[in-house]
């Protein structure tokens, strides 16, 4: 199974990251506004802070998009180092994990993961960042690590994409039975691509 699997993926990614959290987001805003209370300098802070994060990532962006991997590093580190902690510089590494795991250096890309994970205090993002690395290590075939990380998924929206990753790393060492049993579970929890998972299972006789 593919690190990062299709567009569609990354799309539900972020469908999750908002189902999950935007209610949250919403109110945080709402919040310190209220908390504030009229304290113009800090909400004009704020402002700035949000728009010059948002230029300097569109500028990473760029760069990630038209395939210059040196500057989108550059950019990337600039961006996590000047912002660190916010979700403009949790997404770029995500990002710069993804660029760096298709140039063929996984072990930085592994780095990058295990940052996002550390750093997060978005559940949903580290989800996503554990999904990864997960995916990652069974692409290293370092399965004890791949199965350690998705060992207790738990219920709720990314239950089926651990019990995927389960399935596959079960496969891996040679239990069919156990893979096939997880791919089912994983179908019926909702996965972002779920005709792959179906074509593991068919291929075990489920």
């Amino acid at each position: 199974m593919s690190t990062y699997q299709t567009e569609e993926e990354q799309v539900e990614a972020i469908k999750k990251w908002w189902k999950e959290n935007g209610k949250w987001a919403i109110g945080g805003i709402v919040l310190g506004l209220a908390v504030v209370g009229g304290g113009k300098g800090w909400l004009e802070y704020q402002r700035v802070q949000a728009e010059n994060a948002s230029a300097t990532y569109e500028g990473f962006a760029q760069a990630a998009r038209g395939g210059d991997l040196e500057t989108a590093v550059q950019r990337g580190d600039a961006l996590i180092n000047e912002y660190r902690g916010t979700t403009y510089a949790l997404f770029t590494a995500l990002e710069l994990a993804r660029l760096q795991f298709e140039a063929g250096d996984k072990d930085k890309a592994r780095l990058r993961l295990q940052w996002v994970m550390d750093e997060s205090g978005d559940e949903a993002i580290s989800k996503l960042a554990k999904v990864r690395l997960a995916r990652l290590m069974l692409d290293m075939n370092a399965l004890d690590e791949a199965s350690a990380l998705v060992a207790d998924p738990a219920d709720d929206s990314w239950q089926g994409e651990f019990l995927s990753i389960r399935g596959e790393v079960k496969l891996a060492r040679g239990d069919r039975e156990g893979a096939r049993d997880d791919f089912s579970r994983a179908l019926e929890k909702g996965v972002s691509n779920p005709g792959l998972v179906r074509m593991k299972l068919q291929e075990l006789g489920g």
